[in-house]
């Protein structure tokens, strides 16, 4: 690349390297001596070290450009491949060696510039010397190039991590509980459970029907059903309808709770599940008229009824018609319990909270609970902040709560299909 950057001219001094790459150190010129009378015939190109196994454990030579050191730092210093089809550059950042390795994009870049500001530099000063290379040319342009060439590594670096952003986020699934990376394309099948610490993470609407109803029995109940903007509600960053929008795209889904009817092990059941991916799993209009709806179906076909929780609670978006949705779903359950004698399970995952809490969260015939699952009805910064006293760490945890007799069970995610199953076959 420097070759042909510099027009097939021999400009080279060569710098020893052989040195692991877990401990680079600055580069140290082996040979100083310049030969002032520069050869125009192209000569080859000395190997910059073969690769063995993505690994330069041994480079034996460093090519560089007479004074390339003008316009690169001491730290910054380049490998090619002996097939001569492969580049690497690195460069020190606070001790720490990075690598751009084979990035055509960013060395064109800097092929250009340097084209660009050589260009600049014959115009300008005109030609002084024989020697298109004169040290004059190249020292006018040394505070640009040095300026540029950090301009095109930032850029790369901000590249360089929003890729590795994405990789992550798109391979790998962080807990947590631990911080610990779990693979995504198997963390499905491990029921979204942190392989180092056994923490529960969220898991959709749509993967806990999955794991909760037998295959090919999954019957949707008001799919369409939507929310709008009852109150018509001010907003100074997104308006409430443009955000539904928003989250429907996202999450697929058209509200937070999933409503229908299938098997469980062959049992008919009625189930929801809430999905705290859209708004936060909060119960507007649409949410407490889908569940009432699945509990007024539950009532008239005689079918035990499952209702997965997670919600930040009411929705503030639709005012007082959220809170009424407490009233509603709470008066469906009384006909559905009390007057049919019915089997209604609760099942209370991370987290909830606020109205749900204080509704049908509650009102299980059996409550139960996922492991080290937050639940509560007011959060611990809503609490602290209104009565000016600390919460004790872990006393809104479904383990404390247990204890003080809030819940009928704490069930892991990988038994819970079973022991619903005992659960309605008791009943």
């Amino acid at each position: 690349w420097f070759n042909s950057m510099f027009f097939k001219k021999e400009l080279e001094h060569r710098c020893g390297l052989s040195k692991s790459m877990d401990s680079l150190g600055p580069i140290e010129n082996t040979s100083e001596s310049e030969d002032p009378n520069i050869n125009d015939t192209a000569k080859n190109i000395h190997s910059w070290g073969d690769r063995d196994n993505s690994s330069y454990s041994n480079v034996d030579h460093l090519f560089g450009v007479k004074d390339i050191r003008n316009f690169i730092s001491d730290d910054t210093f380049l490998v090619r491949d002996s097939n001569g089809d492969s580049y690497s550059i690195y460069f020190d950042i606070e001790n720490q060696i990075f690598e751009i390795d084979n990035d055509h994009s960013f060395l064109s870049e800097l092929e250009s510039s340097f084209y660009s500001y050589l260009n600049s530099s014959y115009l300008n000063n005109g030609s002084k010397s024989d020697n298109p290379y004169y040290d004059r040319y190249m020292y006018d342009t040394q505070y640009s190039w040095n300026n540029h060439i950090n301009s095109c590594i930032d850029s790369y670096l901000q590249s360089q991590i929003c890729i590795d952003i994405y990789i992550v986020s798109h391979l790998w699934v962080q807990c947590e509980n631990c911080y610990g990376l779990n693979y995504k394309k198997i963390f499905k099948s491990k029921m979204n459970i942190c392989e180092q610490c056994g923490y529960h993470l969220k898991m959709s609407s749509s993967d806990r029907i999955e794991l909760s109803i037998d295959p090919g029995t999954w019957d949707p109940m008001d799919e369409d059903m939507a929310s709008l903007d009852p109150i018509e509600f001010h907003s100074e960053e997104e308006p409430y309808k443009d955000r539904i929008d928003s989250y429907q795209r996202k999450t697929g889904l058209t509200e937070a709770v999933q409503t229908g009817i299938g098997q469980l092990n062959g049992i008919p059941i009625a189930i929801g599940v809430m999905d705290f991916q859209f708004m936060g799993g909060s119960m507007g209009s649409v949410v407490g008229e889908k569940i009432t709806r699945l509990i007024e179906c539950a009532t008239n076909k005689f079918l035990p009824l499952i209702i997965v929780c997670a919600s930040g609670g009411a929705r503030m978006q639709e005012g007082s018609l959220s809170l009424m949705q407490m009233a509603k779903i709470s008066s469906a359950l009384y006909d559905y319990q009390s007057n049919k004698k019915l089997f209604y399970v609760s099942i209370l995952t991370s987290p909830t909270t606020g109205g749900v809490t204080a509704s049908f969260g509650m009102l299980g015939d059996i409550i139960i609970a996922e492991p080290n699952a937050y639940i509560a009805f007011a959060g611990k910064r809503v609490i602290e902040q209104t009565l000016n006293k600390t919460v004790p760490e872990g006393s809104q945890a479904a383990e404390y709560l247990f204890q003080k007799g809030l819940f009928d069970l704490i069930v892991p995610r990988n038994p819970l299909k079973s022991v619903l199953s005992e659960l309605f076959q008791l009943h």
